[in-house]
């Protein structure tokens, strides 16, 4: 299929992009890699009034490590991010992360800031923003403003996003010494889109687990912190841990039901906490 007619931007500063999402809000889509909106584009999924390429923008991508801090510009490429040894230094469960993250010709287009404005389930990048505990900033006509990930998500391609923000930039706490990070998921093929994923995040003290940040993607319509189940795993170890993780929404359908994949989720922890 063809998409619907649309009228198409590439404003070359973030004000002229800003003012333009002002002007058209929800009318407007953003392209920056466009490795999912090209695709509902053609589907019809997407019918925007305009398209806002913001590819020339300058400044909206790229990474560093300062005072702690990684920050992550949201055009950045995930093949960048995947490469970045600032990355591999301060936040390894990206890095893990991005090898599950479709194909290489994907990976060279997509970028980290869409992937998380998409907020499909599905997706690595939401779980571990939300497992980081990482903070999204966006900007808008009106000035930037700081989003804790643990809130950002909202359903099914829904984000606390408002029609005329563009996300700018991710910022996450470096690792602290103590803390461990991984990544894990199970998909029918390498690179589709996960049945059940795990973002774990451990701090050990004598052997013991001491601290937990534990976020589940392909379960439930948007990533959250698994609360319970980490202070179980604190205080009464790995087994009932794995007991204790949930999806109450746990989305079903005709392949795959909501039992199996919290299953998979339960599976995928026993075996993250038995290396």
């Amino acid at each position: 299929m063809k998409p619907a007619r649309f009228d198409y931007a590439r404003p070359e500063t973030l004000d002229a992009a800003l003012a333009a999402l002002a002007e058209h809000g929800a009318e407007a889509s953003v392209l920056a890699g466009g490795q999912s909106l090209i695709p509902m584009l053609n589907l019809r999924m997407a019918r925007p009034g305009l398209l806002l390429d913001i590819n020339r923008i300058p400044g909206l991508d790229g990474i560093s490590l300062e005072a702690g801090l990684l920050m992550i510009g949201a055009r950045t490429r995930h093949a960048d991010v995947l490469i970045s040894p600032l990355v591999r230094q301060a936040a390894p469960m990206l890095t893990e992360a991005l090898h599950h993250v479709a194909h290489p010709a994907i990976r060279n287009r997509g970028t980290i800031g869409g992937s998380i404005s998409l907020a499909d389930p599905a997706a690595e990048m939401p779980a571990c923003m939300v497992a980081l505990g990482a903070t999204l900033i966006a900007a808008s006509a009106r000035g930037e403003r700081r989003i804790p990930a643990e809130g950002f998500f909202r359903g099914v391609y829904a984000t606390a996003l408002k029609p005329d923000e563009l996300l700018l930039r991710i910022e996450i706490p470096a690792i602290a010494p103590g803390w461990t990070h991984g990544f894990t998921e199970v998909s029918r093929r390498h690179g589709d889109y996960a049945m059940a994923g795990l973002a774990l995040a451990l701090r050990r003290e004598a052997g013991r687990v001491a601290d937990a940040r534990i976020a589940l993607c392909g379960l439930e319509p948007a990533p959250r912190r698994q609360h319970a189940a980490e202070a179980v795993l604190v205080a009464s170890g790995a087994e009932a841990a794995c007991d204790a993780l949930s999806a109450p929404d746990a989305m079903a359908g005709a392949e795959v039901t909501a039992a199996h994949r919290l299953h998979l989720a339960r599976v995928l922890l026993r075996r993250a906490l038995a290396n």
